[in-house]
Protein backbone atom coordinates (compact mmCIF):
# COMPACT_ATOMS: atom_id res chain seq x y z
CA UNK A 1 0.00 0.00 0.00
CA UNK A 2 1.46 3.22 -1.06
CA UNK A 3 2.33 5.24 2.36
CA UNK A 4 -0.44 8.34 1.54
CA UNK A 5 -3.37 6.63 -0.09
CA UNK A 6 -5.97 8.06 -1.55
CA UNK A 7 -9.17 8.65 0.46
CA UNK A 8 -11.17 6.44 -1.80
CA UNK A 9 -8.97 3.50 -1.09
CA UNK A 10 -8.89 4.08 2.89
CA UNK A 11 -12.82 4.06 2.71
CA UNK A 12 -13.12 0.74 0.75
CA UNK A 13 -10.74 -0.81 2.82
CA UNK A 14 -10.58 0.21 6.74
CA UNK A 15 -8.22 -2.67 7.30
CA UNK A 16 -5.51 -0.89 4.73
CA UNK A 17 -7.17 2.97 6.40
CA UNK A 18 -5.92 1.53 9.62
CA UNK A 19 -2.10 0.24 8.57
CA UNK A 20 -2.34 3.88 6.22
CA UNK A 21 -2.93 5.66 9.70
CA UNK A 22 0.07 4.58 11.35
CA UNK A 23 2.71 4.27 8.51
CA UNK A 24 1.83 7.87 8.59
CA UNK A 25 1.97 8.64 12.07
CA UNK A 26 5.82 6.78 12.24
CA UNK A 27 6.46 9.03 9.08
CA UNK A 28 5.91 12.36 10.87
CA UNK A 29 7.28 11.12 14.39
CA UNK A 30 10.73 10.36 12.52
CA UNK A 31 10.58 13.46 10.58
CA UNK A 32 10.59 15.57 14.11
CA UNK A 33 12.48 13.66 15.89
CA UNK A 34 15.24 14.40 12.78
CA UNK A 35 14.93 18.12 13.08
CA UNK A 36 14.97 17.85 17.28
CA UNK A 37 17.55 15.71 17.09
CA UNK A 38 19.98 17.05 14.01
CA UNK A 39 20.94 20.36 16.06
CA UNK A 40 22.44 18.40 18.80
CA UNK A 41 25.06 16.66 16.69
CA UNK A 42 26.57 20.02 16.17
CA UNK A 43 26.24 20.81 19.93
CA UNK A 44 27.77 18.33 21.48
CA UNK A 45 30.66 18.08 19.40
CA UNK A 46 31.28 21.66 19.95
CA UNK A 47 31.39 20.68 23.65
CA UNK A 48 33.09 17.72 22.91
CA UNK A 49 31.13 14.83 23.75
CA UNK A 50 32.06 13.38 20.56
CA UNK A 51 30.66 9.48 21.24
CA UNK A 52 27.50 11.25 21.74
CA UNK A 53 27.55 13.31 18.83
CA UNK A 54 28.29 10.08 17.06
CA UNK A 55 25.43 8.03 18.40
CA UNK A 56 23.17 10.90 17.47
CA UNK A 57 24.23 10.72 14.22
CA UNK A 58 23.42 6.82 13.85
CA UNK A 59 19.98 8.40 15.46
CA UNK A 60 19.61 10.46 12.59
CA UNK A 61 20.35 8.30 10.12
CA UNK A 62 18.13 5.64 11.32
CA UNK A 63 15.48 8.73 11.42
CA UNK A 64 16.30 9.77 7.62
CA UNK A 65 16.02 5.76 6.31
CA UNK A 66 12.49 5.34 7.71
CA UNK A 67 11.36 8.11 6.51
CA UNK A 68 12.98 7.39 2.88
CA UNK A 69 11.85 3.47 2.63
CA UNK A 70 8.48 4.72 4.14
CA UNK A 71 8.35 7.69 1.69
CA UNK A 72 9.88 5.94 -1.52
CA UNK A 73 8.41 2.03 -0.74
CA UNK A 74 5.92 2.22 2.00
CA UNK A 75 8.21 -0.05 3.99
CA UNK A 76 9.06 0.62 7.79
CA UNK A 77 12.63 0.12 7.87
CA UNK A 78 13.86 -2.50 10.54
CA UNK A 79 10.64 -2.54 11.71
CA UNK A 80 11.78 0.45 13.77
CA UNK A 81 13.81 -1.98 15.79
CA UNK A 82 17.19 0.48 16.22
CA UNK A 83 14.97 3.44 17.61
CA UNK A 84 14.45 1.87 21.14
CA UNK A 85 18.13 0.81 21.11
CA UNK A 86 19.44 4.45 19.65
CA UNK A 87 17.57 6.22 21.97
CA UNK A 88 18.34 4.28 25.14
CA UNK A 89 21.74 4.38 24.87
CA UNK A 90 21.61 7.90 23.81
CA UNK A 91 19.40 8.86 26.79
CA UNK A 92 21.46 7.28 29.28
CA UNK A 93 24.75 8.40 28.10
CA UNK A 94 24.04 11.90 27.55
CA UNK A 95 22.58 11.85 31.53
CA UNK A 96 25.79 10.08 32.15
CA UNK A 97 27.39 13.38 31.21
CA UNK A 98 25.44 16.19 30.80
CA UNK A 99 23.43 15.90 33.82
CA UNK A 100 19.53 16.84 33.68
CA UNK A 101 20.05 18.49 30.52
CA UNK A 102 20.07 15.19 29.06
CA UNK A 103 17.01 13.45 31.31
CA UNK A 104 14.46 15.42 29.45
CA UNK A 105 15.24 13.45 25.87
CA UNK A 106 13.96 10.71 27.71
CA UNK A 107 10.16 11.28 28.27
CA UNK A 108 9.61 12.26 24.67
CA UNK A 109 12.00 8.75 23.55
CA UNK A 110 10.25 6.64 25.87
CA UNK A 111 6.49 7.77 24.85
CA UNK A 112 7.28 7.79 21.12
CA UNK A 113 7.89 3.51 21.56
CA UNK A 114 4.28 3.02 22.24
CA UNK A 115 3.55 5.09 18.77
CA UNK A 116 6.16 3.36 16.44
CA UNK A 117 6.68 -0.64 18.12
CA UNK A 118 3.73 -3.19 18.53
CA UNK A 119 2.25 -3.04 22.06
CA UNK A 120 4.07 -5.81 23.80
CA UNK A 121 7.65 -5.10 22.20
CA UNK A 122 6.92 -1.19 23.26
CA UNK A 123 6.32 -2.60 27.28
CA UNK A 124 9.53 -4.55 27.03
CA UNK A 125 11.82 -2.11 25.81
CA UNK A 126 10.27 0.62 28.11
CA UNK A 127 11.08 -1.60 31.39
CA UNK A 128 14.76 -1.75 30.21
CA UNK A 129 14.63 1.94 29.31
CA UNK A 130 13.61 2.95 32.78
CA UNK A 131 15.79 0.45 34.68
CA UNK A 132 18.75 1.88 32.27
CA UNK A 133 17.30 5.52 33.32
CA UNK A 134 17.10 4.47 37.03
CA UNK A 135 20.62 3.29 37.13
CA UNK A 136 22.01 6.45 35.40
CA UNK A 137 19.97 8.52 37.88
CA UNK A 138 21.22 6.56 40.94
CA UNK A 139 25.00 7.12 40.34
CA UNK A 140 24.19 10.46 38.85
CA UNK A 141 21.83 12.48 40.97
CA UNK A 142 21.02 12.64 44.52
CA UNK A 143 18.71 10.03 46.16
CA UNK A 144 15.81 12.19 46.32
CA UNK A 145 16.50 12.92 42.43
CA UNK A 146 16.49 9.38 41.84
CA UNK A 147 13.24 8.44 43.26
CA UNK A 148 11.67 11.63 41.53
CA UNK A 149 12.93 10.31 38.12
CA UNK A 150 12.13 6.86 38.06
CA UNK A 151 8.67 7.48 39.23
CA UNK A 152 7.92 10.14 36.73
CA UNK A 153 9.46 8.47 34.26
CA UNK A 154 7.66 5.27 35.02
CA UNK A 155 4.22 6.67 35.41
CA UNK A 156 4.93 8.75 32.14
CA UNK A 157 5.63 5.56 30.08
CA UNK A 158 2.65 3.65 31.88
CA UNK A 159 0.31 6.46 31.17
CA UNK A 160 1.38 6.18 27.61
CA UNK A 161 0.94 2.55 27.18
CA UNK A 162 -2.83 2.86 28.36
CA UNK A 163 -3.37 5.43 26.09
CA UNK A 164 -1.62 2.98 23.40
CA UNK A 165 -3.99 0.00 24.83
CA UNK A 166 -6.97 2.21 24.29
CA UNK A 167 -6.21 3.50 20.94
CA UNK A 168 -5.26 -0.23 19.69
CA UNK A 169 -8.52 -1.29 21.12
CA UNK A 170 -10.37 1.48 19.34
CA UNK A 171 -8.87 0.58 16.06
CA UNK A 172 -9.90 -2.95 16.07
CA UNK A 173 -13.48 -2.04 17.10
CA UNK A 174 -14.05 0.23 14.43
CA UNK A 175 -11.74 -1.79 11.90
CA UNK A 176 -14.53 -4.26 12.99
CA UNK A 177 -17.57 -2.16 13.10
CA UNK A 178 -16.20 -0.95 9.73
CA UNK A 179 -16.18 -4.44 7.69
CA UNK A 180 -18.57 -6.82 9.04
CA UNK A 181 -22.89 -6.88 9.08
CA UNK A 182 -23.79 -5.63 12.65
CA UNK A 183 -26.88 -8.01 12.03
CA UNK A 184 -25.23 -11.23 11.48
CA UNK A 185 -21.96 -10.65 12.28
CA UNK A 186 -21.30 -11.64 8.48
CA UNK A 187 -18.47 -9.76 6.02
CA UNK A 188 -19.61 -6.97 4.19
CA UNK A 189 -19.44 -5.50 0.72
CA UNK A 190 -15.76 -3.32 1.79
CA UNK A 191 -13.69 -6.37 1.67
CA UNK A 192 -15.50 -8.65 -1.42
CA UNK A 193 -13.05 -7.28 -3.88
CA UNK A 194 -10.28 -7.16 -1.74
CA UNK A 195 -10.98 -11.04 -1.26
CA UNK A 196 -12.37 -12.11 -4.63
CA UNK A 197 -8.92 -10.65 -5.91
CA UNK A 198 -6.31 -12.57 -3.35
CA UNK A 199 -8.60 -15.53 -5.28
CA UNK A 200 -7.85 -14.79 -8.30
CA UNK A 201 -4.17 -14.57 -8.02
CA UNK A 202 -3.65 -17.95 -6.55
CA UNK A 203 -5.55 -18.85 -9.49
CA UNK A 204 -3.23 -17.17 -11.82
CA UNK A 205 -0.62 -17.48 -10.05
CA UNK A 206 -0.68 -20.98 -8.49
CA UNK A 207 -3.60 -22.65 -9.94
CA UNK A 208 -5.41 -23.12 -7.04
CA UNK A 209 -9.68 -22.62 -7.80
CA UNK A 210 -11.89 -21.46 -5.75
CA UNK A 211 -15.45 -20.83 -6.28
CA UNK A 212 -18.61 -18.98 -4.98
CA UNK A 213 -21.84 -19.14 -4.01
CA UNK A 214 -24.45 -16.72 -3.70
CA UNK A 215 -27.50 -17.34 -1.52
CA UNK A 216 -30.87 -15.52 -1.79
CA UNK A 217 -33.88 -16.37 0.77
CA UNK A 218 -37.22 -16.85 -1.30
CA UNK A 219 -40.05 -14.58 -0.94
CA UNK A 220 -38.43 -12.37 2.35
CA UNK A 221 -40.73 -9.64 1.99
CA UNK A 222 -43.68 -11.62 3.29
CA UNK A 223 -42.15 -12.04 6.22
CA UNK A 224 -41.55 -8.57 7.15
CA UNK A 225 -44.96 -8.17 5.78
CA UNK A 226 -46.71 -10.79 7.72
CA UNK A 227 -44.58 -10.90 10.87
CA UNK A 228 -42.57 -7.53 11.16
CA UNK A 229 -38.96 -6.76 10.85
CA UNK A 230 -37.93 -7.95 14.09
CA UNK A 231 -39.22 -11.57 12.89
CA UNK A 232 -37.35 -10.92 9.51
CA UNK A 233 -34.13 -9.71 11.85
CA UNK A 234 -34.13 -13.17 14.06
CA UNK A 235 -34.44 -15.25 10.68
CA UNK A 236 -31.07 -13.81 9.29
CA UNK A 237 -29.42 -14.16 12.04
CA UNK A 238 -30.97 -17.99 12.46
CA UNK A 239 -29.76 -18.26 8.73
CA UNK A 240 -26.66 -17.31 8.98
CA UNK A 241 -26.03 -19.76 12.35
CA UNK A 242 -26.98 -22.01 9.88
CA UNK A 243 -24.96 -21.77 6.87
CA UNK A 244 -21.65 -21.63 9.26
CA UNK A 245 -22.53 -24.64 10.77
CA UNK A 246 -21.97 -26.38 6.92
CA UNK A 247 -18.63 -23.77 6.42
CA UNK A 248 -14.91 -24.11 6.94
CA UNK A 249 -13.13 -22.13 8.94
CA UNK A 250 -11.21 -21.26 5.78
CA UNK A 251 -14.81 -20.17 4.04
CA UNK A 252 -15.77 -16.78 3.55
CA UNK A 253 -19.55 -15.63 4.31
CA UNK A 254 -20.78 -12.14 3.48
CA UNK A 255 -23.78 -10.23 3.42
CA UNK A 256 -24.09 -8.25 0.69
CA UNK A 257 -27.88 -7.63 0.81
CA UNK A 258 -31.06 -6.88 2.41
CA UNK A 259 -31.61 -11.65 2.04
CA UNK A 260 -28.65 -11.88 -0.05
CA UNK A 261 -25.30 -13.71 0.66
CA UNK A 262 -22.49 -14.87 -0.38
CA UNK A 263 -19.99 -17.93 0.31
CA UNK A 264 -16.49 -17.73 -0.76
CA UNK A 265 -14.59 -21.11 -1.00
CA UNK A 266 -10.94 -21.37 -1.23
CA UNK A 267 -9.27 -24.37 -3.05
CA UNK A 268 -13.05 -25.93 -4.49
CA UNK A 269 -13.94 -26.46 -7.70
CA UNK A 270 -17.23 -25.78 -8.78
CA UNK A 271 -18.77 -29.27 -8.52
CA UNK A 272 -18.00 -29.29 -4.74
CA UNK A 273 -19.35 -26.02 -4.34
CA UNK A 274 -22.74 -26.93 -6.05
CA UNK A 275 -22.64 -30.25 -3.73
CA UNK A 276 -22.31 -27.94 -0.87
CA UNK A 277 -24.63 -24.98 -1.93
CA UNK A 278 -27.30 -27.75 -2.21
CA UNK A 279 -26.89 -28.80 1.42
CA UNK A 280 -26.75 -25.15 2.21
CA UNK A 281 -30.76 -24.94 1.16
CA UNK A 282 -31.32 -27.95 3.21
CA UNK A 283 -30.53 -26.55 6.14
CA UNK A 284 -32.60 -24.00 5.57
CA UNK A 285 -35.66 -25.61 4.06
CA UNK A 286 -35.26 -28.59 6.63
CA UNK A 287 -36.85 -26.70 9.62
CA UNK A 288 -39.08 -23.79 10.01
CA UNK A 289 -37.52 -20.89 11.57
CA UNK A 290 -38.75 -19.25 14.89
CA UNK A 291 -41.05 -22.84 15.16
CA UNK A 292 -43.42 -21.54 12.50
CA UNK A 293 -41.65 -19.58 9.58
CA UNK A 294 -40.76 -22.09 6.64
CA UNK A 295 -38.78 -20.64 4.14
CA UNK A 296 -36.59 -21.88 0.82
CA UNK A 297 -33.59 -20.13 -0.69
CA UNK A 298 -32.02 -19.63 -4.14
CA UNK A 299 -28.65 -20.24 -4.93
CA UNK A 300 -25.90 -19.74 -7.95
CA UNK A 301 -22.28 -21.29 -7.91
CA UNK A 302 -19.61 -19.86 -10.10
CA UNK A 303 -16.06 -21.31 -10.50
CA UNK A 304 -12.88 -18.67 -10.81
CA UNK A 305 -11.90 -18.25 -14.85
CA UNK A 306 -8.75 -17.85 -15.80
CA UNK A 307 -8.38 -13.98 -17.12
CA UNK A 308 -11.62 -12.51 -15.53
CA UNK A 309 -11.89 -9.73 -13.04
CA UNK A 310 -14.00 -10.12 -9.66
CA UNK A 311 -16.86 -8.10 -10.94
CA UNK A 312 -16.91 -10.90 -13.80
CA UNK A 313 -17.08 -13.53 -11.75
CA UNK A 314 -19.27 -12.18 -9.56
CA UNK A 315 -21.87 -11.23 -12.24
CA UNK A 316 -21.69 -14.55 -13.73
CA UNK A 317 -22.98 -15.70 -10.47
CA UNK A 318 -25.56 -12.95 -10.30
CA UNK A 319 -26.72 -13.79 -13.64
CA UNK A 320 -27.19 -17.37 -12.51
CA UNK A 321 -29.09 -16.37 -9.25
CA UNK A 322 -31.61 -14.85 -11.47
CA UNK A 323 -32.13 -17.82 -13.75
CA UNK A 324 -32.43 -19.90 -10.40
CA UNK A 325 -35.16 -17.49 -9.56
CA UNK A 326 -36.76 -17.39 -12.84
CA UNK A 327 -36.89 -20.69 -13.00
CA UNK A 328 -38.97 -21.57 -10.10
CA UNK A 329 -36.30 -20.68 -7.01
CA UNK A 330 -35.64 -23.36 -4.48
CA UNK A 331 -32.72 -24.57 -6.14
CA UNK A 332 -29.03 -24.33 -7.62
CA UNK A 333 -28.28 -23.09 -10.92
CA UNK A 334 -24.25 -23.17 -11.87
CA UNK A 335 -22.79 -20.16 -13.72
CA UNK A 336 -21.56 -20.56 -17.13
CA UNK A 337 -18.50 -20.76 -18.14
CA UNK A 338 -16.68 -18.23 -20.78
CA UNK A 339 -16.30 -19.78 -23.69
CA UNK A 340 -12.30 -19.70 -23.36
CA UNK A 341 -12.28 -21.61 -20.62
CA UNK A 342 -14.73 -24.74 -21.78
CA UNK A 343 -12.04 -26.89 -22.83
CA UNK A 344 -10.40 -26.63 -19.49
CA UNK A 345 -13.87 -27.75 -18.17
CA UNK A 346 -14.29 -30.46 -20.46
CA UNK A 347 -11.09 -31.70 -19.11
CA UNK A 348 -10.41 -34.35 -16.58
CA UNK A 349 -10.97 -32.49 -13.21
CA UNK A 350 -9.28 -33.07 -9.56
CA UNK A 351 -11.00 -31.46 -6.85
CA UNK A 352 -9.29 -29.10 -5.25
CA UNK A 353 -11.37 -29.11 -1.93
CA UNK A 354 -12.32 -32.33 -0.60
CA UNK A 355 -16.35 -32.05 -0.13
CA UNK A 356 -16.67 -33.86 2.65
CA UNK A 357 -14.06 -31.23 4.21
CA UNK A 358 -16.58 -28.60 3.46
CA UNK A 359 -19.62 -30.58 4.91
Amino acid sequence: MNLFASPDTMATNPTLAVLGFKRQLVYHLHIWAFIAVAPLVMVQWQHGNFLLSALLILFCVNAALVILFLRLRSVYFLKGRLFPILAVVCAAYSTSINGHAGLYWAYPAAIALFFLLPLKEAIVCNIIFVSVMAVVSFLQFPEADFWRITFSLGLSCLFAMIFAWLVGRLQQELTRLATTDPLTGCLNRSQLADLLNSQIQLRERYERVSSLVLIDLDYFKTINDRWGHLAGDRVLKEMTIRLRKRLRESDQLFRIGGEEFMVVLPETRQKDADTLAHQLLTSISARPFLDDIKLTASASVAEVCRGETWSVWLNRADQALYDAKAKGRNQVVNAARPSNESAHAAGPSTPAGDTSAVV
